[in-house]
């Protein structure tokens, strides 16, 4: 995304000044013009600035009624607003979307900036963050001058740290039960002091990194009775990830087709805006914490 600035909260002004709103309309246009398509409604996440459950308050960078003003086409957007006014962490939206479309997995584990887990319960559409994934990975990896870690190159040359390991596993997020998500917030807050303040050298510290990662993933997931585990996100395409995520759990992890591990999440938030669109429940309360299952989102007309 653009830079973000003080242009954003306004949503007003020259896209150069790094209006989202603007600069995601910008996108649609030049998507629907390439490939030939008119889509009737738009689903728009925007970029997360801020996330402070606990305190009510959520920011997402990308103006809906921008959007549609400037695409002339009906946008959805402000996803995590209603679920916040009803007592619920705002996040994650996307187990909704696991269930009706990839209902045919016992999980599915998302393994992006954050990763995060989402399973049926008695009935219930259970889900949450469990630990920071490619934030922490790529934080370490422009320290060695890359965006990233391709496949785990340099996380399989280090070796874990117990004494780092076991202080990242104790940190009080870890501890939670029922609802919970996170945000850049808590990361910058809780978890990289401690890897920023560690002495060892490089590739030990991703090592030691990728095995907490690695571990949080796996014990949430021999929680519960083993079976298939749909795997998406980027951190889906780092075989050595996904490798030691398997040491840690008997389910049977599930690499799709690359579209649905790139794309899962946008998939999924077309259409929960296409269930706001039609007027039906798009976030549930078993996941979010909230005092009643709502339908979210914010529709602008152009």
């Amino acid at each position: 995304p653009p830079r973000l600035g003080l242009v954003d909260i306004a949503e007003g002004g020259d896209p150069a000044l790094g209006n989202t709103g603007v600069w995601i309309a910008m996108q649609v246009r030049d998507f629907c013009k390439r490939y030939g398509v008119a889509p009737r409604i738009l689903a728009s996440h925007g970029h997360t600035v801020f996330h402070r459950p606990a305190e009510g308050i959520t920011y997402q960078a990308g103006s809906g009624a921008v959007i549609a003003s400037k695409t002339g086409i009906t946008t959805i957007s402000n996803f995590r607003k209603r679920d916040l006014e009803l007592g619920g962490q705002g996040a994650p939206l996307v187990p909704a979307g696991d269930r009706y479309l990839f209902g045919n997995y016992d999980c599915c584990l998302n393994l992006g900036g954050f990763c995060n887990l989402s399973y049926e319960s008695a009935g219930a559409r259970i889900g949450f963050d469990l630990a920071p994934c490619n934030m922490a990975l790529n934080h370490l990896s422009r320290k060695a001058g890359m965006e990233y870690d391709l496949s785990g190159a340099m996380g399989r040359t280090g070796k874990p740290d117990p004494a780092l390991l076991s202080r990242l596993n104790e940190l009080e997020f870890y501890a939670l039960t029922g609802p919970r998500s996170l945000g850049r917030e808590w990361f910058d807050s809780e978890f990289l002091p401690v890897i920023d303040h560690s002495d060892l050298k490089l590739s030990d510290l991703m090592r030691t990194v990728y095995e907490h990662i690695a571990f949080q993933a796996g014990r949430r997931l021999e929680e519960k009775a083993p079976g298939r585990v749909l795997l998406s996100g980027g951190g889906a395409h780092n075989t050595f990830l996904a490798a030691l995520i398997g040491t840690y759990t008997n389910c049977n992890l599930v690499l799709p087709d690359r579209v649905i591990v790139d794309f899962k999440e946008a998939i999924i938030f077309g259409f929960l805006g296409l269930l706001k669109y039609l007027g039906k429940v798009n976030c549930f309360a078993s996941v979010t914490g909230a005092v009643r299952d709502s339908i979210c989102g914010e529709i602008f007309n152009p």
